[in-house]
């Protein structure tokens, strides 16, 4: 399955399949009562999603949308816990999947614990680079959105995206800065 820029994967509260990230890049964000939407993950190719389904069916937490053109395998739900019965090593390959996100939250944890709000952005957008290529940071994410994913105001991803503007700091993809 195809989803271009913008289109909705699953919606959270929902249930159903479980999905696997061929290319592209979604983002899950979460829709709390009031209708704000809270970015809380990102998902990069091969990973299976969502994570919290994997060994047991659960409603989707958030709704996966896409931030760029991607390509999604869909798993049927009653296939893949079927299979999960009838063999035991794919029980190591998700326990192998989930420890290698969990190790990636904590890589996040510690970006958000030990850099300057600079060095966060620019992290963030040296990691996401290669995955939205030739798109930039901006292009796939709101303001509000990278503040979410790094632990910052919009206001303040706002000027650090005008000072790097200005100082010529901003990654591309063209090679020139």
């Amino acid at each position: 399955m195809i989803l271009q820029k913008g289109e909705t994967l699953f919606r959270q509260g929902e249930s159903g399949s479980l999905y696997h990230l061929k290319s592209g890049m979604l983002k899950i964000v979460r829709i709390h009562p009031d209708g704000t939407q809270l970015l809380v993950n990102v998902i990069v190719p091969s990973e299976t999603i969502p994570h919290h389904s994997l060994i047991s069916p659960n409603p989707y937490f958030g709704s996966a949308i896409a931030l760029v053109k991607s390509e999604v395998d869909v798993l049927p739900r009653s296939d893949w816990y079927r299979e999960l019965e009838e063999d035991p090593e794919r029980c190591r390959a998700i326990a192998l999947q989930l420890q290698d996100k969990l190790r990636m939250m904590q890589q996040r944890i510690d970006q958000l614990t030990e850099v300057s709000p600079a060095e966060r952005l620019l992290k963030l957008q040296a990691w996401i680079q290669p995955y939205i290529a030739p798109s930039t940071l901006t292009d796939v994410l709101t303001q509000d959105e990278i503040g979410q994913f790094i632990g910052l105001r919009r206001e303040t991803i706002n000027r650090l995206l005008r000072s790097q503007i200005r100082t010529g700091e901003a990654p591309n993809t063209s090679g020139k800065r």
